[in-house]
Parts: structure tokens; sequence; C-alpha cells
């Protein structure tokens, strides 16, 4: 490695140093496993690809089942719980704020419980946790205060109705955000869901214009939450990229927003005077009956994240709608509910909709392009950035070998993408190493670019072609 002293022209390697952060804008270390996984690493097979998926989906239906259980569990406590013939608790929104609490609790107990798997050393600083943490959290408590508000207002039938454009909403950041790409034939899908919901609960029902646009704002509210959450669960630097360590920061501001919230929609504060909290004992009974749906809930949250994390907040949706399609179909088949012809209809085409949008899935996952390293595993694309950005092919560092008092002999480059910022230049010469900068960029990425094209060719003339049959690199 060249030393910063040994450089006449002001160019050197740069090599953090024990008192400097690392940053986007300084290499990474890299370890030996990394360094034989990387030397070892291939793109991934066809055969490798189905395997890797279908692992993937057994892992993700795992969650999602664990989600439909405490999902299940909560709604039959809630219904007891808020039901007049039952419990009787008459402050439903108010309940949902204790529980924002109660999550923070035991999100912060796992942190403490099990530093290694659920504290990330990173957390978010001051700035970041004002612009990205509170904006994400407050859409949440305006996305259940607006649901809870439009119930007041229509019936629940026609709030399902307007309800299932929530999945357009989550597209249409899904798009904006970049976390999903652009397609005609996603686009399609998801529509054929949403009007399949739609027919699956229509009933005819009178039109409230104050209650629909709640409805539709809570809507487009709950799109862009699932969003900014997906975007938070991938940020390692603030540390939040562990679903316990993202509830952790999230509930508290989303505790204090829906406190606002439901003061203002349900007036809670008579609630301490009421038989339920009329005394100790009284009010201990209420406590342990509100704490117990608070864990379910925060099962249920954990779920959720973990889901989002690992396949993105637009499966998650359908994962949604597929349990609502299940227990509209449990109910009438076990208790006799009754559905019209329409609403069969409905339930078939969201079912077929499911199924072309998991096929999509399963097709775009086949066609992209997967590097794995030495072990098999996918390869982790900051793992790969990090890699990259220390290690320069040979004929990229001759102009600093020429300049350089001490040769190169130590140094053991590999290809990568050529990162501009692994030098640091003097102001002397910063034009010369612009250009060298250029230069390796551009040749190191058409290298690259053609080496995937050669590979994906060789197992399957289809396996790189996009949405529109043009060839897709690097997936």
């Amino acid at each position: 490695m060249i030393h910063p002293n040994a450089a006449h022209n002001g160019y050197a390697l740069a090599s953090p140093s024990a008192d400097t952060p690392y940053s986007d804008h300084q290499p990474q270390p890299i370890d030996d496993s990394e360094r034989a996984a990387a030397a070892d690493g291939h793109l991934a097979s066809i055969e490798e690809k189905r395997r890797l998926w279908w692992r993937n989906a057994v892992v993700n239906v795992i969650f999602i089942g664990s989600w439909f259980l405490f999902a299940t569990l909560l709604s039959v406590y809630n219904k007891w719980m808020f039901s007049p013939d039952h419990f009787g608790f008459p402050y439903p929104m108010f309940v949902t704020t204790f529980h924002m609490f109660i999550q923070f609790g035991l999100a912060a107990g796992l942190r403490y419980a099990f530093p290694r798997h659920f504290k990330p050393e990173a957390r978010p600083g001051k700035g970041d946790y004002g612009r990205k943490v509170v904006p994400c959290a407050a859409t949440t408590g305006l996305d259940i205060g607006f649901s809870n508000l439009s119930l007041k207002t229509v019936t629940l039938s026609f709030y399902t109705m307007c309800k299932s454009s929530s999945l357009i909403f989550v597209l249409i950041f899904a798009f904006l955000f970049r976390l999903e790409q652009f397609s005609l034939r996603l686009i399609s899908v998801i529509l054929l869901i949403v009007a399949g919901v739609v027919l699956m609960v229509a009933t005819e029902t009178h039109f409230v214009l104050g209650g629909f646009l709640l409805v539709i704002t809570a809507s487009a509210l709950g799109g862009l939450r699932w969003s900014l959450t997906q975007i938070l669960l991938k940020n390692k630097k603030m540390g939040m990229d562990n679903p316990a360590a993202t509830l952790f920061w999230l509930s508290p501001v989303m505790g204090v927003t829906l406190l606002v919230v439901s003061a203002v929609i349900e007036q809670w504060w008579p609630v301490f005077s009421t038989p339920f909290f009329d005394g100790l004992g009284a009010t201990a009974y209420t406590a342990l009956y509100l704490l117990f749906p608070g864990v379910l809930a925060f099962c249920m949250v954990l779920s959720e994240f973990y889901i989002l994390q690992r396949a993105g907040m637009l499966p998650m949706s359908i994962a949604g709608i597929a349990k609502e399609v299940t227990t509209i179909s449990i109910s009438a088949w076990l208790f006799g509910d009754e559905l019209t012809p329409l609403n069969i209809t409905g339930v078939a085409i969201t079912v077929c909709g499911i199924i072309l949008f998991t096929y999509h899935r399963y097709r775009k996952s086949i066609e992209s392009t997967l590097p794995l390293d030495a072990h098999g595993n996918p390869v982790e694309e900051e793992t790969t950035l990090s890699l990259t950005r220390v290690r320069l092919p040979r004929s990229s560092l001759e102009p600093l070998r020429r300049s350089a008092e001490s040769p190169l002999a130590d140094y053991d480059p590999v290809e990568g993408d050529g990162d501009p910022l692994l030098f640091s230049v003097g102001s002397d010469d910063e034009q010369d190493a612009e250009e060298l900068r250029s230069i390796h960029s551009s040749k190191i990425r058409s290298e690259r670019d053609g080496a995937l094209r050669r590979s994906i060719e060789s197992e399957d003339p289809w396996a790189g072609a996009g949405e529109n049959g043009h060839l897709s690199v690097g997936g």
C-alpha cells in the first residue's frame, strides 16, 4: 500500500486513521473471509436462483403466517375488549396509543437482553431522526387516526372498498422512491387485484363525501408510511436495519402522534374517572387488559417489519389482501356468511391477481443477475461496494507506481468498480487525479457489464431479458 508521504505529486491511496470514523467517502475494512468469498464468487445459475427463491419464499411464508396469527388474535381480542356486551372499553385509539409505548418498552428490552442481534452499533443522529424517522412515525399515526375517524361517518363495507385503493398508493410510492422497477405488467396485476377487492366487498351503501376523502387520505398516508418504513429498514448507517431497532426509534413518535390525534377525535380524558380506573385494584386490572394486546401488537408489527425488510412493501400489501380473502372465505364456509355472486366473482379475481403477482415476482427473480459468494449465498450490495472501494486493477495503479517512492510489492489489487474517492488528492494535481478516476471508472464498468452479459447469455439467452425484452444487467 502506498503511504501518504510516499507520493511526491499528492496522490495516495486513502487509508482511514484510528480516530476517523468510516463513511461513504472512505474505504471500508475488509476481513479475510470477505476476500476469500469475493475471490471465489460467481453469478448464480438458473438452478441456484430457483433454489434461493424457494428458500426465501418458505421463510417469508413463515413470517406471513406469524403476522396472520398475531393479527387475527389481536382483532378477536379488540372485538371483545371494545364490545359493549363484553369488556366495553370505549376508547380504541387511546388503547392503540398505549400499545405504541408498550412496543417501545418491549423493543428496548430486546435490545438490552440481546444486543448482538437487536442493537446495531450505529444510531440515527439528530438530523436524520428529524428528517427521516419523525416523518415516518407521524405518517403512521395520521394513517391510523384518519382511518378511525372515517369509520365514524361511513359503513365498514364502504370503508373496505375505498381502503383497497391503498394498494395503488403503495405502488405509486414504490415507483417514486424507486423501491420497485416500473412495469406495465405489474401495474396491470395490481389494478386487477384492486378491482377484485372492490367486487369482493361490494354492497349497496350510501356515499359520504367527507368519509370518502378521509379514507382516501388514510390510504395515501398508508402507502407513504410503508415506503418510508422500508427505506429505514434498509439503512445500516442509521442502525435501523433491524426490525426491533426500527420499532424502538419509531414507536415513541408514533405514540405521541396518536396521543394528539386520539385526544382530538375521541376526547378520552374522562376515561380516568370511569370505573375502569376507580381505585388501585381496578386500575391494575384494566392495565393488564391493555398490556396483553400490546404484546400481541408488538409481535404483529415485528412480523410486518421482517416481511417488509425481506420482501418489500408491495408483497406485504398483497399478503394483507390474501389474509382478507382467507378471512372472508372461512367466514362463508364455517359461519355461513352470505356472499353474493358479485362477491364470489371478486374473490376469484383477487385470487387470480395474487397468483399472477407471485408469478411476476418469481420470473423477475429468475431473470435477474445474482452474484453469489463462495458459500453460495447472495452477496449483499453494501459488501460488494466496500470490496470495490479498496481494490483496484493493477493497470490503473501504473501512474501511482511511477510517482511513488516505494514499490507496490505488498499490494494485491483485485478488479472493482472504481470508486472516485479512493484517492487523497493534493491541491496542485486535482485535475490529473480527476482524469485518472474518470478513465478507471468507465473502463472497469464497461468490463464488468460485458462479463455479466456473457455469463448470462452462456446460461440462458433469455435469462437477462427485462420486461421489454432488453438485457438487464445488475438486477
